[in-house]
Formats: structure tokens, C-alpha cells, sequence
């Protein structure tokens, strides 16, 4: 018996709420319970004035702003058209400043310019810094406030600063070193601040190899170095070398969920990310796809041209036909597992263009195996197949052409499916922008020649 689903659990509950007109059990059930759950219940409510509702249910402005901020890309533009301008400033002043660009940027230009006007020098400020960058760069989504220290500080007066500033920052792990013109030369944990002598100067404590991105670089670099050294917060700086903000991990974390989203999208050709399945927009989500499956069309047509070319030999052996499901199939299945291996391997940074014979070698020896046991299987029962029904072919013979065709089909994939996304990233070519289409209508194609020319031979047709 499976368990409950919490959130399930939730919605039926606030529902139940909603529907008997229980506001302040309703509102103490909103009190108990975490912004990011509220966020998820809102997904299950479709109408933008329904989750409205639901929303000025809660009663802190603070709590409120965390919900907002929490909120699915697939449920803030209806929500926002919603809510009024008079109602969205005190919360885009409540986040924090990376939180506020992002919302932003759900709404149009010209009610981005109004709400700027009617938010506070300061917070405007800060958002309007933070817009001028690339969403999806290390500017676009760091955190402009952050705890940095003179290097001439000794360790006493840096956990004094630390008291004095602990309610303004959204989080502090480290804290970072400049010199007297900002710029960035040393970084240390809070841990060595307060273990070091009292009197010791930062400088003689502090790590001067810091790790660090630019605010040009791609949020994927950021997430990779993350990953990479076990951070809890990464310094952004500009081409000065000046601190201008961090990235914490908690960006972090959402940046490297999108990320896979959007390849997983693009490598099954289901093209952007944003039109997902909560979407609600059916004509989006198909012109998103269209592009995409004109490949696959193309390939299906070329297939069926390349048949209709051994017609005659087909007549001569109409067995040949039941076996192109399952050969062009598993071909198709080898392929798009070294595609996603490889593509993944890139992503990460496990492997790079220049291990393609290594990687390639692999995958084609992977094909190997597999080829020969699936193809020795299918070489059986294609001969089994074919001496019931009586006739002029030889079953080994036949059988030896659809194993063999088989085996070769996936080596072929393995080699296309792993060399494809490799020479795209040569090419500075997002590997999962067009690999997934491209290697199916190729292992199609030469799948089905490989077939009836093996057969011809073979079979002495």
C-alpha cells in the first residue's frame, strides 16, 4: 500500500476549508505551514483568483513575499496579472533582492517600470542593478548583499561586525576579505574567524586562493563549481575583481534542477523547458514540439523510400518485414542510451572532447556485446520463425541476416549516439539542443540499409 501524499493531503483539506467557509481554521492550518508547501498547493488551484484568494488568507507580509518567491515559473504569470500593483511592492521590498529581480521578469516592461517607481530608493536600486544582468548568468542570480570584511580587521572586531549586521544579510557562511578598494583577495569560514586568537589579523588567517565566477559567467559554470568543491556559498565579482554579490546554494539547487529539466527536454525533442506539463497550454506546448518531430517525420519518410527500393525483395521474402520493427527499435533504444550517457558526462564535466576515440571506443564496445547477444537471440527466432513456414530460404541464413543486422544496427547507434554530442560541444553547440531527434532519424535510416543489404547478400536475393 503506498503512503499518503502530504500535499495531497493539504489541498484536500484547505478545500474542505474553503468550501464550509472556515477562515480562521483555514488561516491557522496557512500559519502551521511552510511557504514552499503553500507554493505547491497554489499549482493545484487553477484559477489565478482562487489562489489569490487562498493567498490574502495569510496574514504576514513576510511569509507572504517567501510563498511568492517560491512560487512555479508556470503559475506567477497568471498569479501576478492578478494581484494589484499596490499589493506586490511591500512584498518585492520584503525579498531579497535576487527574489525580486526574478519576479520582475514575469511581468511586462512597462508594469516593471511602475512597480520600480513605487518601491523604495534603496530596494529599487538594488533590482535595477540586478536586472541589467542575463536571468540565467552568475549576475542574474546571485545575492547582492553579503558579508565582507577589511583584511586589516583582527578576528575580535569581525564577529563584532557579524553581531552587528546578522539581521540584515538572508545568510552568511563566509566571510569574504577585500582590500581598501573592494576588491576580492581572501575568504574564511566563520569557524576560523572564531577559533583564530582575538587580536589576529584576517590576512593571516585567510584563504587567499578563493574560488570565485564573474557575473558574465553561465549559471551552469556556477553550479558545476558548487558541485565541484562542496560550497555552501560562491563570490560573484565584476572585471575588476570586486565583490559584487554571492551566489548561495540554495540558487544553486534550483539552477541545477532547470538545468536538467531543460535537457531532458531538448534531448527527447520536446523542446523548451517552460512548456512543461503544468503549463495548461496545449497550442504552446505543439508549436514548441513541431520543430522538433519535423526531424523525426523526415527520417520516417526517407525510411519509407529506402523499403519501397528492396519492394521486390520484400515480395521474395515477406518475413523480412516483421523483423524491421524490432531491429530499427532496439538500434533506436542503443542510441539514445550513449546519447543520454555522453550528453550527461558533458554536462557535468566527467568527460570532454578530448576523450572523444575513448568515449566512442567505449560506447562502440558496449554496442558490441549487446549486439551480439540481442542479435544471436533475434538470429534464433528468426530462424525458428521462418522454417515454420516452409519455403525455399534457408532458416540459418535468415536467421544469420537479422542477427546480424541487429548487431550492426546497434553499433552503428552506439557510435552515433556517443560521437554526435561530442562533436556538437567541439562545435561550442549545446549537445541536447538537437542531439535526441538527429541520432533517432540517423539510426533509422542506416538501420533500415544495413538491413536489406545484409538480407540481399545473405539471403541471395
Amino acid at each position: 500500500m503506498m503512503p499518503e501524499d502530504p500535499t495531497r493531503i493539504l489541498v484536500d483539506t484547505v478545500q474542505k476549508l474553503q468550501r464550509r467557509g472556515h477562515k480562521r481554521n483555514l488561516q491557522n492550518l496557512l500559519d502551521k505551514t511552510r511557504p514552499a508547501d503553500i507554493a505547491i498547493l497554489l499549482r493545484h488551484i487553477p484559477e489565478p483568483e482562487e489562489q489569490l484568494r487562498l493567498f490574502r488568507v495569510i496574514e504576514e507580509v513576510d511569509k507572504k513575499a517567501e510563498v511568492l518567491s517560491e512560487m512555479a515559473p508556470t503559475v506567477l504569470p497568471g498569479f501576478l496579472g492578478a494581484l494589484s500593483d499596490d499589493a506586490l511592492v511591500p512584498l518585492l521590498e520584503e525579498m531579497p533582492g535576487d527574489d525580486t529581480a526574478d519576479i520582475l521578469e514575469f511581468v511586462s516592461e512597462e508594469r516593471k517600470s511602475a512597480l520600480l517607481r513605487k518601491m523604495s530608493r534603496e530596494e529599487m536600486t538594488e533590482a535595477q542593478d540586478l536586472l541589467q544582468y542575463d536571468p540565467e548568468t552568475a549576475g542574474g542570480i546571485m545575492v547582492p548583499d553579503f558579508f565582507a570584511l577589511s583584511e586589516e580587521l583582527t578576528c575580535d572586531l569581525a564577529i563584532q561586525a557579524l553581531r552587528d549586521v546578522h539581521d540584515e544579510l538572508e545568510m552568511v557562511f563566509y566571510a569574504y576579505v577585500t582590500n581598501a578598494h573592494g576588491h576580492l583577495v581572501g575568504v574564511l569560514s566563520l569557524r576560523e574567524v572564531v577559533t583564530a586568537p582575538p587580536d589576529t589579523p584576517l590576512r593571516d588567517v585567510m584563504e587567499t586562493e578563493v574560488t570565485r565566477v564573474r557575473t558574465s559567467d553561465d549559471q551552469e559554470t556556477v553550479a558545476r563549481l558548487v558541485a565541484r568543491y562542496n560550497l555552501l556559498a560562491l563570490p560573484v565579482v565584476d572585471d575588476n575583481n570586486c565583490l559584487v554579490g554571492i551566489v548561495t546554494v540554495d540558487d544553486v539547487i534550483d539552477v541545477i534542477r532547470e538545468e536538467a529539466t531543460e535537457d531532458m527536454f531538448r534531448m527527447a525533442g520536446a523542446g523548451d523547458a517552460t512548456f512543461g506539463f503544468d503549463t495548461g497550454s496545449i497550442f504552446a506546448s505543439t508549436r514548441s514540439r513541431l520543430p522538433w518531430l519535423f526531424a523525426s517525420w523526415i527520417g520516417g519518410v526517407l525510411a519509407g523510400g529506402i523499403i519501397q527500393g528492396y519492394e521486390e525483395r520484400l515480395l521474395q521474402v515477406a518475413a523480412l518485414a516483421a523483423f524491421i520493427p524490432v531491429i530499427i527499435g532496439m538500434a533506436g533504444n542503443v542510441g539514445t542510451q550513449s546519447l543520454t550517457v555522453v550528453t550527461r558526462g558533458l554536462a557535468l564535466g566527467q568527460i570532454n572532447t578530448h576523450q572523444i576515440v575513448k568515449v566512442v571506443g567505449r560506447e562502440l564496445a558496449v554496442g558490441v556485446f549487446c549486439g551480439f547477444i540481442y542479435g544471436a537471440l533475434l538470429g534464433v527466432a528468426g530462424a525458428v520463425l521462418i522454417s515454420f513456414q516452409g519455403g525455399d530460404i534457408n532458416p540459418m541464413r535468415f536467421g544469420l541476416a537479422v542477427g546480424l543486422a541487429l548487431c550492426t544496427g546497434m553499433l552503428i547507434a552506439a557510435a552515433v549516439g556517443a560521437a554526435v554530442p561530442m562533436l556538437l560541444h567541439r562545435l561550442s553547440i549545446d549537445p541536447a539542443v538537437a542531439t535526441g531527434p538527429f541520432v533517432t532519424t540517423s539510426v533509422d535510416i542506416l538501420g533500415v540499409l544495413v538491413y536489406f543489404n545484409l538480407a540481399t547478400v545473405l539471403l541471395g536475393l
